[in-house]
């Protein structure tokens, strides 16, 4: 029998943001011991959308994260050192002392990408949630490209905001081809930060010079 779907009802929301995030070390220890004796769910089908999309059931979720926001590091690496790679990756997690209240961990297929900045490619593929707190997440987000790059990986551009320009140009070669077909009325700061190219006079990244 067809049905069609219905709009997705959020159960939950985050109405007044905290003053401090509510994830840190012992908040995710005690949901992930929670979670671990939860009993098994039965196999099932599902709808596609709480399955892909969990926390579009939570209005407002990133407030948990508090006023300072929080950072999401995702990587690929190579299928040949996948496993080592993504071992070191968590080890030094969990040296560091973050914590990660999502953490999700998929396997690219071998289909190419056609697109010139495309982020899949064969591998394992890790994304992880951590809390903003300035200079030490900085120096963890930093240590977790670093395990990346000498893996062979690449680092996922859109949820990116610390990665250096040497790790871009490594990961996407082709960044040229699309910097010649830039409009250059149209700038970023994603972009400056990466290609270290400056915008032209009256141009302000994030917006389009007026005409």
């Amino acid at each position: 029998e067809d049905r069609v779907p219905r709009p997705r009802s959020r159960r939950l929301d985050v109405f007044v943001p905290p003053p401090v995030s509510l994830i840190n070390r012992w908040s995710a220890r005690a949901f992930n011991a929670l979670y671990h004796r939860l009993p098994a769910a039965p196999h099932a089908v599902v709808d596609y959308e709480p399955y892909f999309y969990p926390l579009d059931a939570v209005s407002r979720w990133n407030r948990i994260y508090g006023p300072r926001g929080f950072f999401q590091f995702q990587c690929v690496v190579p299928p040949e050192v996948g496993e080592e790679a993504i071992r070191e990756l968590l080890v030094r997690i969990g040296n560091h002392g973050e914590a990660s209240f999502l953490v999700v961990l998929k396997e690219f297929g071998d289909l190419p990408s056609p697109g010139w900045l495309s982020f899949p490619r064969p591998g394992p593929t890790l994304a992880l949630d951590f809390p903003n707190r300035g200079r030490s997440t900085r120096s963890l987000l930093t240590t977790l490209e670093q395990i990346t790059m000498e893996a062979g990986g690449a680092l996922y551009p859109a949820k990116d905001a610390c990665m250096s320009p040497e790790s871009f140009r490594m990961s996407y070669p082709r960044w040229e081809e699309l910097e010649a077909r830039r409009d250059p009325a149209y700038f970023s700061d994603f972009w400056c930060r990466v290609t270290g190219i400056e915008p032209e006079a009256g141009v302000v990244p994030g917006r389009a010079r007026q005409p």
